[in-house]
């Protein structure tokens, strides 16, 4: 039975960053004892409560098992703190789906190759995509002088060309991807920006 001596845990909250999700919650105080902790997990197309792999742990995070892994479904976790035999309440997180939910990270750039007029870019994405995953790249670049004036385009390959450029001149770049889910556009994080001089010709 829950116990009105033992408080339930607060801030509880799903973190998710390029798909890989956790749930956590801040620390429930006791004077003597060590708190520990359960997690149940419930999805849309299945609406029982199960046990997740984290039963009585001191931990205050619990990250998703691989079977609740899918990106659009609906997951629903709770908490509760336990106390040898005390029990707290209940408490819910928000329903999470991932695709709709999650942050998504900067791209990596891997190369970037300088013509007398283009920079070539080699990037890959934050997360692994999945068959049928549709994203863009946007890329925000300037001259770096002291009047910056930033330019954009998109593309959705990841190799791409910043073209009609100075030569010899330092250019510099920042990209971010969106990501075409079943919910809408996610828009990732932006990159820090990089630069790089064209060659002369």
């Amino acid at each position: 039975e829950p116990s009105p001596h033992l408080p339930a845990p607060e801030d509880v909250e799903v973190y998710s960053y390029n798909f890989h999700s956790l749930l956590r919650w801040s620390p429930v105080p006791v004077e003597t004892g060590s708190v520990l902790y359960t997690v149940h997990y419930k999805t849309g197309a299945f609406p029982v409560w199960n046990e997740m792999n984290c039963t009585r742990i001191p931990q205050t995070q619990c990250g998703f098992p691989l079977n609740i892994q899918k990106r659009r479904w609906t997951v629903c976790l709770r908490v509760r703190a336990e106390l040898g035999q005390v029990l707290s309440p209940w408490v819910e997180a928000e329903p999470f789906v991932a695709e709709r939910d999650t942050t998504l990270g900067p791209p990596r750039v891997n190369r970037v190759n300088a013509s007398s007029d283009s920079l070539f870019l080699s990037v890959t994405p934050p997360f692994t995509p999945e068959p049928g995953d549709s994203f863009q790249y946007r890329v925000f670049y300037w001259e770096n002088t002291t009047s910056t004036t930033k330019k954009k385009q998109e593309a959705n390959k990841t190799l791409f060309q910043i073209g009609n450029l100075k030569e010899s001149t330092l250019y510099c770049f920042s990209l971010r991807v969106e990501f075409k889910g079943f919910f809408g556009y996610l828009s990732g994080q932006q990159s820090a920006p990089e630069c790089h001089r064209t060659a002369i010709s």
